[in-house]
This record gives structure tokens, C-alpha cells and sequence, in this order.
């Protein structure tokens, strides 16, 4: 059976399968890159990464980068005509722009609780240690999520964009070779 001939939930369950390939990949390949530039262990990278992102982000931001990693599939084996192209473009784009609205909220929210926690301590030189260590934590995970989920947003959305431009660049320069010449 053509791939044209498919029913509609068979190209997404296709286009599905590809994003996540794409997901896991992609994420094999960054652990990769960042295991060899810390010398760090995989579980230990792991552990780090669960430590200072959370679970809560974590799972928000791997669903939107697959939404996103989804709609980019979905416009690169679709046509500008099909129906879908552009909806899943701007499904796309805002799940893209949903990771760096995510970023900056957890930037806020690490930054509140390291707030919280300072003035909820008693500062004496035997608690400073402790109340510092609790406020870098909270800090770390505020600037670590922006400075990953900005530049990962960034990627995804220039992505789709071009992937967008050069799906309707294509279609045009179909169509523009199989009309009729008049002279």
C-alpha cells in the first residue's frame, strides 16, 4: 500500500514512531556528548540531571519537545495542500514556545523557593552553611532550566520554520512547473 494511500490514524501512528525515534536519538546522542566532555558516568549523569531539573519538568518538557519533534515530522511528509500542514506547523511552534514559557517558569518558581527558604532560616554562623547550600540548590535548578529550555526551544522553532518555508517553497515550485505555459 502507497504511503499516500493510508488512512490518516496510520500516518500519525507512522509519524508518531519517527518523532520518538528522533526524541530518543537525539537524547542518546546529547548523553553521549555530555558523558564524554564530564568523564561522568551515564547513571551518574542521569541522577544529576532527575536532582536538579525534577521529575514534574522533566516530563513537561520531553512531551512538548516530541510534540514539537511530531509537527516537524508531520510537515516534512505532508504537503502544504494536505489537510493538517499548517495546523500541525502551529501545534509546532507553540508546543516549541511552550518550552521556553516552561523554562522561565521554573526559573521564577526556583528562584521563589530559594527566596522562601531564606527567610524562613534562622542565619547563625552554624546554619549558614546549610541555608547556602539549600539556596544554590533552589538557584541551580531556576538558571539550569532556562539556559537548557531556551536554546532547545529556540532550535525546535527555527526548525520548523524552515521546515515550513521549504514544504511551501516546494509546493510552489511544483505547481508552478505543471501549470500550463501560456505564451
Amino acid at each position: 500500500m502507497r504511503a499516500s494511500a493510508l488512512p490518516l490514524w496510520a500516518k500519525t501512528i507512522g509519524a508518531g514512531s519517527r518523532a520518538l525515534s528522533g526524541f530518543l536519538g537525539v537524547s542518546v546522542i546529547v548523553l553521549a556528548l555530555v558523558a564524554t566532555a564530564t568523564s561522568m558516568q551515564v547513571a551518574d549523569i542521569v541522577d544529576w540531571v532527575s536532582h536538579i531539573f525534577g521529575a514534574l519538568f522533566l516530563v513537561m518538557f520531553a512531551a512538548l519537545a516530541y510534540v514539537s519533534l511530531l509537527s516537524f515530522v508531520q510537515v516534512t511528509t505532508n504537503g502544504p495542500a494536505d489537510p493538517g500542514h499548517r495546523t500541525w506547523f502551529e501545534a509546532g511552534v507553540q508546543a516549541a514556545n511552550g518550552i521556553a514559557t516552561l523554562a522561565l517558569t521554573y526559573t521564577l518558581l526556583g528562584i521563589s523557593l530559594g527566596i522562601s527558604s531564606l527567610s524562613e532560616q534562622v542565619l547563625t554562623p552554624d546554619t549558614i552553611q546549610g541555608v547556602i547550600r539549600g539556596l544554590t540548590q533552589h538557584f541551580s535548578m531556576a538558571f539550569m532550566t532556562t539556559v537548557v529550555g531556551l536554546p532547545v526551544s529556540a532550535v525546535l522553532r527555527a526548525v520548523l520554520l524552515v521546515a515550513y518555508s521549504r514544504s511551501r517553497e516546494r509546493h510552489a515550485v511544483r505547481a508552478h512547473a505543471i501549470a500550463p505555459q501560456i505564451l
